[in-house]
């Protein structure tokens, strides 16, 4: 009966969209004394600063205490170690791989791949950049030993951000002949959750806080994910129609959609209360990891 009810499960995916407010979090290669940051160009020609999803991994990973997965550059290739297991190591449990294994009489060789379980997309500004730049010096510690001070410029964009993530719950937890337990899966999916909620990123003597300000997303027998490219804000305002739109299109996503907001952020607060039947950004967590569970089989 259980491996009937995984086996109905199998393809269902838990995807949500956040929105959160930051400043200068991530920074390109520089020109000059000039450190700009990552940004991409709209057909309108308008900047929008973002953070790389690999940042956002390198985050993740980091807070959860994941960055233990072994790695080796015996190939030539600093890459994960081929004695690494997603029994041992969550991080290339939920983020994938790529091994190079040499060959051997007992052993084929060449590459080992598995593609992320856990998917996420850049965040992008939801603001277009200014060419706003900060002064610097370092005058500070040149006068303490009578020496010029320096000189440097580095962009600056304080902006709403918006990414996604998908997440393929079948796919947590096997690799191969590897299995490991369903309520371990569900832990590592809720930790991941908890990361998520309260992450942070350190970056220039600041640390910013990208815990999501607006949620919006659920548990799914589709693993499109709906509400990616779809959440913008504008004159401080969610587009609540758009969403709106995206949750009748469906009648699974319509029922199962939850959305949060933080209050009094937004200036069409309550329009999200009223229209969406938005809750806090923490009860959406706990609804998700409640899904986790159910997906899993856990009573917790």
């Amino acid at each position: 009966m259980r491996e009937k009810l995984l086996d109905l499960m199998k393809n269902e995916g838990l995807t949500f969209t956040v929105v959160f407010l930051a400043e200068s979090a991530n920074y390109g290669e520089g020109v000059g004394n000039i450190t700009t940051l990552k940004k991409m160009t709209r057909g309108n020609y308008e900047q929008y600063s973002y953070i790389s999803r690999q940042a956002m991994r390198y985050n993740i990973v980091q807070q959860l205490k994941w960055d233990n997965t072994p790695v080796d550059g015996k190939s030539g290739v600093v890459q994960f170690a081929p004695s690494a297991t997603i029994k041992d190591y969550p991080e290339i449990d939920l983020f994938g791989y790529m091994k190079t294994v040499a060959k051997k009489e007992t052993q084929a060789g060449g590459a080992f791949t598995r593609s992320a379980v856990v998917r996420l997309s850049n965040a992008v500004a939801l603001e277009p950049y200014q060419s706003d730049l900060e002064f610097l010096t370092n005058m500070g510690l040149a006068s303490r030993c009578g020496q010029n001070n320096a000189i440097a410029q580095s962009e600056i964009h304080r902006s709403y951000y918006s990414y996604t993530v998908a997440i393929d719950l079948d796919r947590i937890g096997i690799d191969g002949e590897v299995k490991i337990p369903q309520e371990e899966k569900a832990e590592r999916i809720k930790a991941f959750l908890d990361a998520v909620h309260y992450l942070y990123r350190d970056i220039k003597g600041r640390r910013e806080n990208f815990s999501p300000l607006f949620i919006i997303g659920g548990r799914y027998s589709r693993k499109n994910p709906f509400f990616e490219n779809r959440v913008r804000v504008e004159k401080n305002k969610i587009n609540v129609n758009t969403l709106k739109e995206v949750l009748g299109e469906d009648k699974d996503i319509k029922e199962n959609t939850v959305v949060g907001v933080a209050t009094d952020i937004f200036d069409n607060d309550q329009e999200i209360k009223e229209t969406l039947k938005a809750t806090t950004v923490g009860k959406v967590f706990d609804h998700l990891k409640e899904e986790v569970e159910k997906y899993y089989g856990e009573s917790n």
